[in-house]
């Protein structure tokens, strides 16, 4: 069994990844959506908000507005443009949110605490909440019976309401609970670097007991929250866990062969 992430930022050829990994069977492929909510927000007149956690982690701030844009791109054009590609490739892909048959399930965060300005905050009744339960059955059902399942944020609440997730950490659950050998997580940068601004500074091999120290010293922005879904994909029994660069030909192949940050 094997989980892919592909992130939804600038620069990642869909095209070029899909066909990699329409070679692979036993897959589960989670995707996101960032750069296309970013740009409907911003023409819709709701800019995307984000703030720093006290732990120095960035999330988007989740309203119902924005709700309805997440779920109109990540579920809807992101989604479906994803299993359209796939079922021409010969796969057939099935298009799961977090919400359907309660797949992706979890607490609803009842408070954030960011740090803005320099000074602590608390924010109440955002829309973000965790994966703690996943509905395998339902993905084992659908790969049982030779499809390829495609899921994406967001999850569903305990209460019943639609959560914004992180997706690497949405991808390490799903790797965890489906007893996955290998979660590869694929952006836009070749994988964990020393300097954020030079892409031949790639960290090649992390020990899971080096993770927090790497997330401390060189993460920065997103690649925090890839790290920290590494670190839940390994100790839910995940055994290796790849940060891969999804810009170019063969990048699955490629991750799995090693190039990337390695992560065991």
């Amino acid at each position: 069994m094997l989980v892919v992430k592909v992130g939804g930022s600038r620069g990642i050829d869909y095209d070029a990844f899909l066909r990699d990994l329409s070679g692979y069977d036993d897959v589960i492929l989670v995707h996101g959506g960032s750069s296309e909510l970013n740009d409907v927000a911003e023409a819709l007149g709701n800019p995307p908000q984000f703030v720093t956690s006290v732990s120095g982690f960035t999330s988007r701030l989740t309203d119902r507005e924005t709700m309805h844009m997440f779920n109109m791109i990540y579920s809807g054009k992101m989604n479906k443009m994803i299993v359209e590609k796939l079922q021409v490739l010969g796969k057939n892909a099935v298009g799961l949110s977090g919400l359907d048959g309660r797949l992706l399930e979890g607490p609803q965060k009842r408070s954030i605490k960011i740090v803005e300005n320099g000074r602590k905050k608390i924010i109440r009744g955002d829309l973000s909440g965790l994966v703690d339960k996943v509905n395998t059955d339902l993905l084992k059902l659908l790969g049982d019976n030779g499809y390829l399942p495609v899921l994406t944020p967001p999850a569903i609440s305990y209460e019943s309401v639609a959560i914004n997730i992180d997706g690497d950490r949405c991808a390490a659950s799903v790797a965890g609970a489906m007893g996955a050998s290998d979660l590869v997580i694929l952006s836009n940068i070749p994988g964990l670097l020393r300097d954020p601004e030079d892409e031949t500074s790639l960290i090649q091999n992390i020990l899971f007991s080096e993770i927090d120290d790497h997330i401390e010293k060189y993460a920065q922005g997103r690649m925090k929250k890839k790290l920290l879904g590494a670190k839940e994909a390994l100790a839910g029994g995940v055994k290796r866990v790849i940060l891969g660069d999804a810009r170019g030909e063969n990048a699955l192949t490629e991750a799995l062969t090693g190039k990337g940050t390695v992560i065991q």
